[in-house]
């Protein structure tokens, strides 16, 4: 009897140490199936239970004699599990294979100015060189391989690009740039720096309200000389029927008070009418195109990254059949060039270069070489003047934009 029992004992703590085990494995396998899935965008739920279910469902297996019958619940149970995550999985895979991201920025790699292989237009022989007193330029994303032609031309060789700026006091958070002349902190830190006069001149669009306000607070008063004009653009994906649109539809989708396509004549879908960041330059184009009409919430995700955790961000220009993005036509047409996205006409116009230079696209904005007054260096004028000369607007028109009639300097914005 007592062999019995003894026995019996063993089995029994032998089944508790296998059903411990189980339950270890279980957390295990959930927690890292949740990181390895959940923070990919599938859902949690399904990725603890195809990772956690499989482990946990052998402990009946270990104490119920008819382990058969259990078997076969646990093996349904493991493939219904198995289905859903494969659903999620190929719902996701579809619906990335609708979304058309031009959310990425630039390679500047590919448009760095004393590279062989640059994609950047080069001006040999310039008649101008720097030797010293290198004006500190930085600029917009989508001007990046206009300036850099710049550097190309008129700045010594082997001049360094420098990509980031830093808080040297991070109480008073003042704005500092690196060492190099040559600067890429897009139109965001751009402005800041130049706010700050830590640099000379900034290639981009107008800035915004807050950009302009938050110079006049530190005592800069910014100045703007026209170097080019671009056409304001907004795309679809290439499968919406939608080609063209009025300059009143446009105002009335991002206000919000059209919210289908078919109110437009396309797919009875809801319109998703994604924003930029503030502060960008194609955002604060937008707010100036809007003008009085009040432009609704922008919708959002959430991007899971294990070191820096969720950033609740404003959506960049992702375009499905049922969406509709913004930006600058250089940017989409010479940058990103993705096969999956289309430009949309405005009021019957294309925005292509020669409507832009006859005036028949009606959201066109001016490029602006923007500088601070009362700089000291003499060199920012000479710049200047160079970029409005015929040798300037050849590397502003033959990389894609369309240069000005009228090389005068401008102090205000048109």
């Amino acid at each position: 009897m007592k062999e019995f029992f003894k026995k019996k004992s063993t089995i029994i703590t032998i089944k508790i140490l296998l059903s411990l085990i189980a339950l270890g494995a279980t957390l295990y396998t959930g927690l890292l199936g949740s990181l390895m899935i959940g923070m990919n965008g599938y859902p949690v739920v399904l990725a603890i239970g195809a990772f956690a279910i499989i482990p946990l469902l052998a402990t009946p297996l270990i104490w119920f004699k008819k382990k058969k019958k259990w078997f076969l619940i646990s093996l349904a149970i493991v493939l219904v599990w198995a289905g859903a995550v494969g659903v999620s999985v190929g719902l996701r895979k579809y619906d990335q294979s609708l979304i058309v991201d031009t959310a990425q920025n630039i390679n500047i790699e590919e448009y760095l100015p004393f590279l062989d292989d640059s994609k950047i237009v080069r001006l040999d022989n310039a008649s101008l060189k720097f030797t010293e007193d290198l004006p500190i330029i930085d600029g917009a994303a989508a001007v990046f391989p206009v300036y850099s032609s710049f550097v190309y031309s008129v700045y010594p060789e082997g001049t360094p690009l420098q990509t980031h700026y830093y808080y040297p006091n991070e109480e008073t958070e003042q704005f500092v740039a690196d060492s190099s002349p040559f600067q890429y902190n897009n139109t965001s830190g751009g402005y800041k720096l130049l706010a700050a006069k830590e640099i000379d001149v900034f290639f981009g669009a107008y800035p915004s309200q807050e950009q302009i306000s938050s110079a006049e607070d530190q005592g800069t008063e910014f100045e703007y000389t026209q170097i080019g004009s671009e056409a304001f653009v907004f795309f679809v994906h290439k499968d919406n029927p939608i080609d063209s649109l009025t300059t009143q539809q446009i105002k009335d989708i991002y206000s919000g008070k059209i919210t289908n396509w078919k109110e437009v004549g396309g797919k009875n879908e809801k319109i998703v009418a994604y924003q930029r960041n503030e502060g960008s330059g194609s955002q604060s184009m937008l707010i100036r195109f809007m003008g009085d009409t009040p432009i609704m919430e922008a919708p959002t995700e959430q991007v899971n990254d294990m070191m820096v955790g969720i950033i609740d961000r404003v959506a960049n220009y992702r375009s499905t059949t049922a969406s509709i993005g913004f930006s600058f036509r250089y940017y989409v047409e010479g940058i990103i060039q993705h096969p999956d996205i289309k430009m949309i006409s405005i009021d019957g116009a294309a925005p292509n270069v020669e409507n832009i230079k006859n005036g028949s696209y009606p959201i066109t904005t001016p490029l602006y070489a923007v500088t601070y007054k009362d700089n000291p260096n003499p060199n920012v004028q000479a710049l200047l003047d160079w970029v409005l000369s015929p040798e300037g607007q050849k590397i502003i028109e033959d990389t894609g934009y369309v240069g000005i009639q009228n090389h005068e300097n401008t102090s205000t914005p048109n």
